[in-house]
């Protein structure tokens, strides 16, 4: 009872993540089964089950808030579910002893991509409203499913940084879009999954878990997309992906690190980690007061519209024109010209 309190809490705070992010739900749910030393395929398996109920109610959710493109959901969707179907066979075939270390590599891989895209980068808005096209969809869905079957997550790491990147959409209709899509992932993966390692190699009771938490937090992620400053949230979850696979990686057969070069490797990734958490906090705050600043600008160059609308300038007629012709001909009064 006490781990699936845990898992459901995980769940549930992954899904927070994940609504608002467009991302880390499968990254970090995997990243905690594996710390309980669950198989790699089993953990990947288990989360892809409680993600087709998760991804299903939080692109519900997202429908409801308008944060959804159908057309892109489509074009980057089945692609995707290719992708991961391919992708659950092969982390399926791979041995424990090889899948461990390959999974948590990817893991860290992907969080150490959220730390630096969330703390270093901003969002490109020149495209932004020109359709995103399907050459770059179907190739990004294709390999971003590959990567969330064989990584245990990676569709919204790999996905949404992709189509922020290409400015054409707006942040919360590409975090809709990628979430509502991950539905047909999950779907593709859990039935690959199904197929290569049969029902008793998949924790159902531990997918329950996740699924409960997860399903609490979907409708208040979508929400909360409006609300929650994500350079922040990527920064702190990437850190602990980060934190987590490294362990994974030092105590593995791969490296077989001793205590004291662990203990050197934990204390600069923290370090770094406090160093990104704040640096996100304050471009944060930097990127509040500039978008203040911009709207007081704006309001104010309103005002100086609406204030000349209702007072302007009456145009000048025939005699005014006259009049001022008669006034340039004389001069000045102080200097008559005859």
């Amino acid at each position: 009872m006490k781990t699936l309190i845990v898992l459901a809490l995980a769940g549930l705070g992954a899904q927070l993540v994940d609504g608002s992010l467009g991302m880390a739900y499968g990254v970090t749910s995997t990243t905690l089964l594996l710390a309980f030393g669950t198989n790699p395929a089993a953990a990947s398996a288990t989360v892809h089950f409680a993600e087709i109920g998760t991804s299903l109610m939080s692109g519900v959710a997202h429908w409801r808030f308008g944060n959804v493109d159908w057309k892109v959901v489509a074009k980057v969707g089945f692609p995707g579910a290719i992708g991961a179907f391919i992708g659950a066979h092969v982390l399926s075939s791979l041995s424990t002893e090889v899948a461990a270390p390959v999974m948590s590599l990817i893991l860290l891989s992907l969080g150490v991509y959220l730390v630096v895209r969330f703390t270093l980068r901003g969002i490109d808005r020149r495209n932004l409203g020109k359709p995103a096209r399907k050459r770059f969809l179907a190739p990004l869905g294709l390999v971003a499913g590959f990567v969330d079957a064989t990584g245990g997550g990676g569709w919204g790491p790999v996905g949404t940084p992709a189509l922020l990147a290409s400015g054409r959409m707006e942040p919360r209709k590409v975090i809709g879009s990628i979430d509502t899509s991950e539905f047909l992932v999950a779907l593709a993966a859990s039935l690959g999954f199904l197929i290569a390692l049969g029902s008793q190699g998949i924790n159902f009771l531990w997918a329950l878990g996740l699924l409960a938490g997860g399903l609490v937090a979907a409708p208040i992620a979508a929400w909360l997309v409006h609300h929650v400053p994500p350079r922040m949230l990527g920064s702190l979850v990437g850190g602990m992906i980060i934190l987590t696979n490294s362990r994974t990686l030092l105590r593995s057969d791969w490296i077989d690190a001793s205590d004291p070069v662990r203990y050197a490797v934990y204390a600069v990734i923290y370090a770094v980690w406090a160093a990104a958490v704040v640096h996100s906090y304050r471009q944060y705050r930097k990127d509040r007061a500039q978008e203040s600043a911009d709207a007081l600008a704006a309001e104010a160059a309103r005002l100086v519209e609406d204030e000349a609308g209702r007072h302007p300038v009456p145009p000048a007629d025939a005699a005014d024109a006259a009049d001022l012709q008669r006034s340039i001909g004389a001069g000045r009064p102080a200097d008559p010209r005859d």
